[in-house]
């Protein structure tokens, strides 16, 4: 059965599954793809996936398998290489005595059916699986922890066998067959895989550790070999234009590189630490499309008012948050929605992450005292009608800041601080103007990211007494009818329940009672109006809506926000518990 080919589109019009126009359309439209009849069917809506792998694995009397929730071992998996798993769109799923059993896309392809089998050196079980589920597994499933551990062992053995430090790994080191390089290489090919955002490369006593932050955590794998750290350092300080022989200060740099097809920019830090030096890599991503306002999350109602506030033709909006919580995606959303061709937009950053055409991008170099306060007085004299302002970090960039917004420039930037509320105090802290707060700040953005619970192993949840506690301590909201969901974790998550990232988000506009408050000095009264403003809510409530619609849990609403009791007035509520 398996080598007789079926004619998909006859069985599908004898069983009444599409009809004969359908098909006619399909045949069209394969010939103008090459995509397989089944898939072009699916992609023109005519059948459903599931149904049409269903109809198949029953003709061919195989087993159709599920890879999303199936049980896959990655000792099991690894029995066939990447490349030919790619190749044939085949995966291993388990071994019963002396057979595999295969997962294929089409398992009528003879050649690599018997290739698979001379690879795997054993007979072999065949199953039917989705292609785009395969696809998403083997991203997941063939990781390069392995390959890391044996190309480090490689340039460890080298560096013993020649007997020579790090330092003269700079001498013929364009070769790509460098085990340095090579090791690199297979480091970011496994970062850009699981869609880690950040890297990092710390000395330990006994060896390695290599972290990768993946939804704002983070995982490690440790390397036992001590001698590979100063060789990576050292490459990754030549990529950047770093000093090589300056080890005892920290150093930032940057450098572009491409992977699996995608353009990076790579922003390299380095520390001095007690066994050597701790490099930390940020990967930005140039080749993704930025996100517009619509796509960054932000609930509808904040929506209109922030579009609102970025019409005006003066002011500052302040967006806040720890480093990490997508301020900066926030501020190019807003920058996407803003760019036109009436208007002259210039950023001042440090340093400038993604390109954005038309806007006069300005990057801050400290060394050549190119200092944002010495940027922006420049800036000034460009005729801009919007800056956006990496960060406000001292007195004299909030002065000039504050001082533009008044003369008939938009602002954009952002600060540190824990919330929307402590922002506008946090401003005058700096030693700016009373005066200047109060008449420029329009509105104040405080955010965090929260992970999102994983929908292909999702279910239900009961609390713990710890976030029963917690909640209660909210004013004594009623969460007894919610429905609590959790991911359990499988293969698509890398088992941790959670995959992917959300905004939550906290609004404060500026009303003309806060701006006088501000301007008088009553910053008790500046924060009791603000809290009891009806349409301000904290960002806990705002976490709590994502929780009530089963997107993220409350241990990570907690993370985001503390665990302490929550002051929130009882007027203040939450969509998730109305």
């Amino acid at each position: 059965m398996l080598r007789k080919k079926i004619q998909i589109g006859k069985l599908l019009v004898e069983k009444n599954l599409v009809n004969q126009e359908q098909l006619d359309k399909a045949i069209i439209q394969q010939n103008l793809t090459g995509k397989r009849l089944g898939q072009t069917l699916i992609d023109l809506g005519y059948i459903q996936e599931s149904k049409l792998l269903e109809i198949i694995a029953q003709q061919l009397n195989i087993p159709f398998i599920d890879l999303k929730t199936y049980a896959l071992k990655p000792e099991i998996v690894n029995q066939l290489p990447e490349l030919y798993a790619r190749n044939h769109r085949a995966i291993v799923l388990s071994r019963e005595n002396s057979a595999f059993l295969v997962g294929m896309v089409d398992p009528q392809n003879v050649i690599a059916y018997d290739e698979l089998q001379r690879q795997l050196k054993s007979p072999i079980h065949l199953a039917l699986v989705s292609e785009l589920d395969l696809l998403k597994i083997i991203d997941i499933m063939y990781r390069h922890g392995t390959e890391i551990s044996s190309l480090s062992e490689e340039l460890s053995e080298e560096l013993t066998k020649n007997d020579f430090d790090a330092s003269q790994l700079t001498v013929g080191l364009s070769s790509s067959d460098a085990p340095v390089v090579k090791l690199l290489q297979t480091i970011f090919n496994d970062a850009v895989q699981v869609n880690a955002s950040d890297v990092h490369i710390e000395p330990a006593e006994v060896g390695l550790r290599i972290r990768q932050r993946i939804d704002g955590i983070l995982h490690e794998q440790i390397l036992k070999d001590k001698q590979v750290a100063p060789a990576l350092t050292l490459r990754l300080k030549l990529m950047a234009g770093l000093n090589i022989t300056e080890k005892r200060l920290p150093q930032d740099g940057r450098f572009s590189i491409k992977i699996r097809e995608k353009n990076f920019d790579v922003r390299l830090s380095t520390m001095p630490v007690q066994y050597g030096e701790s490099v930390v890599m940020r990967l930005l991503n140039q080749s993704a499309e930025l996100f517009g306002l619509d796509h960054v999350g932000i609930p509808h109602h904040m929506l209109l008012k922030l579009r609102r506030i970025i019409t005006m033709p003066n002011g500052i909006l302040l967006v806040t948050g720890p480093t990490g919580s997508g301020k900066t995606t926030t501020l190019y959303s807003v920058l996407k929605e803003l760019n036109t061709p009436e208007k002259k937009i210039i950023s001042v950053e440090d340093p400038v992450e993604y390109r954005m055409a038309r806007v006069n991008q300005i990057q801050v170099q400290p060394k050549l005292d190119l200092t944002f306060a010495r940027v922006l007085r420049s800036v000034l004299r460009q005729d801009p009608d919007i800056i956006m302002i990496g960060e406000l970090r001292d007195q004299e960039t909030v002065s000039i800041a504050l001082r533009a917004s008044m003369t008939g420039h938009f602002v954009l930037s952002t600060l540190h601080t824990n919330d929307a509320i402590s922002s506008a105090i946090r401003l005058i802290d700096m030693e700016a103007e009373r005066y200047l707060v109060s008449a420029a700040l329009r509105a104040v953005i405080a955010q965090r990211l929260v992970r999102r619970i994983c929908q292909n192993c999702i279910t239900e949840y009961k609390l713990t007494a710890q976030e029963k506690n917690w909640l209660s301590a909210i004013n004594g909201y009623d969460y007894t009818d919610l429905i609590f969901k959790q991911g359990i974790g499988c293969p698509y998550c890398h088992n941790t329940g959670y995959k992917g990232q959300m905004g939550v988000f906290e609004f404060l506009e500026i009303t003309p009672y806060l701006s006088e408050a501000l301007r008088l000095d009553d910053t008790a009264e500046f924060r009791r109006a603000a809290r009891e403003d009806k349409e301000f809510k904290p960002l806990v409530l705002s976490g709590l809506d994502l929780v009530g619609r089963g997107i993220t849990t409350i241990s990570e609403v907690m993370r985001v926000s503390g665990e302490g009791t929550i002051d929130i007035p009882s007027e203040v509520k939450s969509d998730a518990f109305i």
